[in-house]
């Protein structure tokens, strides 16, 4: 039986998992057009979950996608690389990518030709000059061998980058992509917490413009009966449907909360299977979550509390009276935003993403008696 996932990725086998296909369909479109998109969201939202879903879709041929074009997909992760030094950066950097290229073979059942087997041992890759080659090489590799497949280059944890590569990284990508196409790589993601202006990034030079911005919404309201309706398709247990909409409400569709939520439901609270899951059981589900300690609010409370700014503009929001108008333009919003914390509500001004947070950050900022 399948479980409600709050740990790193999911999958369908092991998890139940909200499909969603229309973003899906946003992102492939964008691949289709060469774009370079940067996705730049809280811990746990499901943005590794998405764009492992998003390039299987791409490579299997989905019904969006141009069946005259091959993509070659190549992921990356840079988690483990802040403090790596320039050449010990970007030897790692190659191992992934040869790694995953031997990897999309074997997926494909292919023979890695000898001249790829050639190619990869004969690459040392150094700094950035010496990856613009290697992309270049590879290119006419595919280009001669696999009917000129495109290369679609996904980076995850991209704020992992150590500080001594970010400038010229980004500015080779750029590089590539202002050059033309046919180009290598065709597409590339960026994922990661911090967006590229809060890497201090070098503000000197010209900054990464060509990118591409996409969202990842939390889940909508349709999104959550999704996932649960999986949940009573496989076991035959029905959530009431207010458990369902109470559910959203209070956690505005956040991937792990709505997933912490069920679980709790589903596995810790020992509901009989053959009875419906109700409101009754939400309370006790809800009280739980309120007081517990998980690694996501250990995430979400070190952002908030590592910034004497946060604080003081958390406790203007949360003022019966007065409030703060959502300024988008203004750091200390714009980098709360990008945590996660708050968002812009319909009258304009900011508002905390949900109660059970605006409750964990009451109970975290209140004066101690």
């Amino acid at each position: 039986m399948r479980r409600f996932g709050t740990q790193g990725p999911v999958n369908p086998q092991e998890h139940y998992v909200v499909s969603r296909s229309e973003e899906i369909a946003d992102y492939i479109k964008r691949v289709e057009q060469g774009k370079y998109v940067v996705l730049f969201a809280p811990r746990q939202t499901g943005k590794t979950t998405f764009f492992q879903d998003a390039l299987a879709a791409l490579v299997a041929g989905s019904a969006s996608v141009e069946q005259t074009i091959n993509y070659f997909p190549i992921q990356l992760n840079f988690d483990v690389c802040k403090n790596l030094t320039l050449p010990t950066f970007y030897e790692y950097l190659y191992e992934q990518m040869r790694g995953e290229i031997e990897a999309v073979f074997q997926r494909r059942r292919y023979v890695p030709p000898e001249t790829l087997r050639g190619f990869l041992e004969g690459t040392t890759l150094t700094n950035h000059l010496s990856m613009m080659t290697f992309f270049k090489r590879f290119a006419r590799f595919l280009e001669a061998e696999h009917d000129g497949q495109q290369v679609v280059l996904v980076i995850d944890e991209f704020d992992g980058i150590p500080q001594v590569a970010l400038s010229d990284f980004l500015h080779t990508l750029r590089h590539i992509y202002i050059s033309g196409k046919p180009r290598c790589p065709h597409s590339v993601g960026i994922i990661g917490v911090k967006s590229i202006a809060q890497l201090n990034y070098d503000r000197s030079i010209s900054p990464f413009n060509i990118q591409d911005e996409f969202h990842l919404p939390n889940f909508t309201l349709e999104q959550v009966q999704e996932l649960l309706g999986q949940y009573t398709d496989e076991v035959g247990q029905p959530f009431a449907s207010e458990v369902i909409a109470s559910i959203h409400k209070q956690t505005a569709g956040q991937p792990v909360l709505v997933n912490r939520f069920a679980q709790i439901l589903t596995e810790e609270l020992d509901i009989p299977k053959t009875e419906p899951i109700t409101m009754t059981h939400f309370s006790k589900a809800h009280a739980q979550l309120l007081e517990e300690d998980n690694v996501h609010f250990t995430h979400l409370l070190t952002n908030i509390k590592k910034d004497s700014r946060f604080e003081s503009i958390l406790m203007r929001i949360m003022a019966r009276e007065g409030g703060v108008v959502f300024n988008i333009f203004n750091d200390t919003i714009k980098e709360l935003v990008t945590y996660g914390v708050i968002k812009e509500a319909p009258n304009g001004m900011c508002k905390i993403l949900n109660p059970i947070y605006l409750y964990r950050i009451r109970k975290t900022f209140k004066p101690k008696a």
